[in-house]
């Protein structure tokens, strides 16, 4: 039998919860209008009944940034503007998504939760094989997650309206382009195994 995880990417303060700063412009307005929020809750709560692992994988920095690329395009905006920073509430899981204390924490300094992070181990550990996975934004973490999971053999299966973009235009052409390397289904249609 295959183990399985639903990972839940960079759903964090910063980025989804309205009185973030995200949360006060496009993204804010993408994770409202497709409730992103309320469809991953859905999902989570139907994986934790399945007994399948959850994960939440959030992108933070120390306070001094020294993680953080100082060239990167993606990137270079978290120190001018403050945000990402570990320890703080904007990289905490939005609350309403129900992080509970047996669930893995996933933190990464990159897109990809591959990159440098402790979810190799972890996925090696409980010989998990099939990674369901959602989140914000689908054309940089759920694209980076689905690509480099693909690439290491894992069965990927993403929860299509529990992901966002900064226009569903770009949501739906990350999706179209994600086709290729994964199956997709939505927090209704999931059946978690």
């Amino acid at each position: 039998m295959k183990d399985s995880i639903y990972l839940v990417l960079d759903m964090e303060n910063d980025l989804v919860h309205a009185d973030g700063p995200n949360g006060k412009a496009a993204y804010g307005e993408q994770v409202r209008g497709r409730r992103i929020i309320e469809n991953t809750r859905q999902a989570l709560d139907k994986a934790r009944a399945a007994g399948v692992h959850i994960g939440f994988v959030r992108v933070g920095f120390s306070p001094d940034y020294r993680e953080c690329p100082p060239e990167s395009p993606i990137f270079s905006g978290a120190r001018k503007n403050g945000i990402f920073k570990l320890g703080t509430w904007g990289t905490e899981v939005h609350p309403d998504l129900g992080m509970q204390p047996g669930d893995f924490d996933i933190v990464k300094h990159r897109v990809s939760p591959f990159y440098s992070t402790s979810l190799e181990a972890i996925l090696r550990a409980r010989g998990i094989r099939r990674i369901y996975c959602s989140g914000i934004s689908t054309n940089a973490v759920v694209q980076a997650t689905v690509r480099d999971g693909h690439d290491r053999d894992y069965e990927m299966v993403v929860l299509e309206d529990c992901c966002c973009a900064l226009s569903a235009e770009e949501h739906a052409q990350s999706i179209a382009g994600l086709k290729r390397f994964c199956r997709l289904a939505s927090s209704q249609d999931v059946v978690f195994e």
